[in-house]
């Protein structure tokens, strides 16, 4: 039987089983649809280290199985036999019954705790503190406001009172950012940690367990735990009550933002240079149409300085940039020309690098053989080679294991040549759907190539992959290089950086006589 060496191990720490959603997992599933997987076998110590749904338990089994990977408990020996198949679905089954047994008793225990008064979350609202409470032989904790004096107590009471003079939260995280004053965690006010402590009972001294909307308990039916006067209250009960049918009258009616298209071209897509998104507001009852930080909007001036731009102007100022720059043909060929240089010499160094770890690999196993003829003519004693066979052996062993991973970079690479004459055509082809499409068809088509849009102050970058049409030549995503060229300036600036996982490439776009 062939050696078998271990290519990876994939970990996920303090992560549950029930879930699909692990890091390391979907990495491991990722790596096992590729071309060419890096592994045949996937060793777990238990069935339930795997999955402990026995739906994504099936569904990743089958695509592995599809693959010709094997998924092999250490602990569960089980056989490829209609029997072994049936008694690792009963182990499976009884993996997800305990899993999700388990997480009965513990929201039971829970619910009892809280039903007596005992504080079961981890971090208290903003203004109390958790202080330990004796209950028999074990500590649980309960919740008491801060002193009387102290800055978040005063803080809290303050937006009470604001809220009842009429004013809504984004006024009131701009007047405490005004102030000074900030969050629990140090950072500025805004309208959801406003509204998060207006809504809050535990400020009326309530517990509440299992009572926010979409929570496990709501949906299985079960009523929320309520206790009153749980702790002393920060806010009498009345000026909750009022504040709340307050913002119930305000409130506007729900409709999902999917039902409403957005008006915006560059929506999701245009970010300020503080890092918040640039979103599309109104003004003068839908008369002037604006792009805004979203931190600006929300925390005030102390959060970004950048000022609202107009929708029509900007949008027209990008298009025409992204139709002359972006979407140019000289501009593209000599984009295509470098990106092919950067494939060519990247897929060099791990050509390199590959036929290096061959080398290394022929000259160790020929050592291992050179030994084990020794052994077999009895030239050297084992108690004399052991130690050499062995050493030599962790050597093949580290050397086969960088060789897959070289293979996985270059399969994760992609191709080593970009298709000019295609990128050129499909680029006329979005240079027409700029000009005769709707919005809802632009914004799709922007959105297969332009990443991201970055305002600061007049002037933007387009962060942009090369537009590759979707049902192509390759559908692979094509690395580019970092590229600056400044207002003006049709030449390339030399790259100081070079990033192939970043797939952008930057174009200054909106020239310096260009006013917003």
């Amino acid at each position: 039987m062939p050696r078998r060496i271990v290519v990876r191990e994939f970990v996920d720490e303090a992560e549950s089983g029930r879930t699909a959603a692990r890091p390391a997992f979907r990495e491991m599933i990722a790596l096992a649809r590729t071309k060419h997987p890096p592994f045949d076998t996937i060793l777990v110590w238990k069935l339930n280290r795997f999955a402990r749904s026995r739906i994504d338990s099936i569904t990743y089994k089958k695509l592995l199985k599809d693959r010709g990977i094997k998924v092999i408990s250490m602990n569960e020996p089980l056989d490829d036999t209609p029997s072994g198949r049936m008694l690792e679905g009963v182990i499976e089954t009884m993996d997800q019954f305990y899993s999700e047994n388990m997480g009965e008793d513990i929201k039971r225990g829970l619910r009892e705790s809280a039903q007596r008064g005992f504080y079961t979350g981890s971090k208290p609202p903003y203004g109390l503190h958790k202080v330990p409470a004796k209950d028999g032989t074990k500590t649980r904790y309960k919740l008491e406001p801060d002193p009387e004096d102290s800055t978040p107590v005063r803080v809290v009471r303050r937006i009470y009172d604001m809220a009842l003079k009429g004013l809504g939260c984004k006024e009131i995280a701009k007047a405490l950012n005004r102030e000074g004053l900030r969050t629990g965690t140090g950072q500025l006010w805004g309208k959801t940690t406003v509204h998060k402590v207006l809504t809050n009972e535990a400020y009326c001294g309530t517990l509440i367990l299992g009572g926010r909307p979409g929570h496990p308990a709501l949906r299985s039916g079960i009523p929320p735990v309520r206790v009153e006067n749980a702790w002393p209250a920060i806010v009498d009960k009345d000026t909750f009550l009022q504040i709340q049918a307050t913002m119930a009258s305000k409130k506007p009616q729900n409709t999902h933002p999917r039902s409403i298209p957005s008006a915006f071209l560059f929506s999701g897509l245009i970010f300020c240079s503080c890092g918040h998104a640039m979103i599309g507001r109104s003004a003068k009852s839908h008369q002037y149409y604006y792009y805004t930080c979203n931190g600006n909007f929300k925390q005030g001036r102390e959060a970004c300085t950048a000022r609202a731009l107009p929708k029509d102007k900007l949008e027209r100022v990008i298009v025409e940039q992204i139709r002359e720059k972006v979407l140019n043909n000289e501009w593209l060929q000599e984009l295509v020309e470098l990106v092919n240089k950067e494939l060519g010499s990247s897929h060099t160094v791990l050509g390199d690098r590959l036929n290096a770890i061959d080398e290394d690999l022929n000259e160790v196993r020929l050592k291992l053989s050179r030994l084990y003829e020794a052994l077999e003519t009895r030239k050297v004693s084992l108690d004399d080679l052991a130690p050499r066979i062995k050493e030599q052996r962790a050597r093949e062993s580290e050397l086969s294991k960088a060789r897959l991973q070289v293979e996985a970079e270059m399969l994760v690479q992609g191709p080593s040549h970009v298709d000019g004459e295609m990128i050129t055509a499909h680029a006329r082809d979005l240079k027409a759907i700029l000009e005769e499409a709707d919005l809802i068809t632009s914004k799709a088509f922007l959105r297969t190539f332009i990443k991201r849009i970055e305002i600061k102050g007049n002037e933007g970058i387009i962060r942009y992959t090369i537009p590759v049409p979707p049902h192509g030549k390759t559908t692979d995503r094509v690395s580019v290089l970092p590229i600056d060229t400044p207002s003006g300036d049709r030449g390339i600036r030399t790259p100081d950086l070079c990033d192939a996982n970043a797939a952008l490439s930057r174009l200054s776009y909106i020239p310096a006589n260009a006013r917003l």
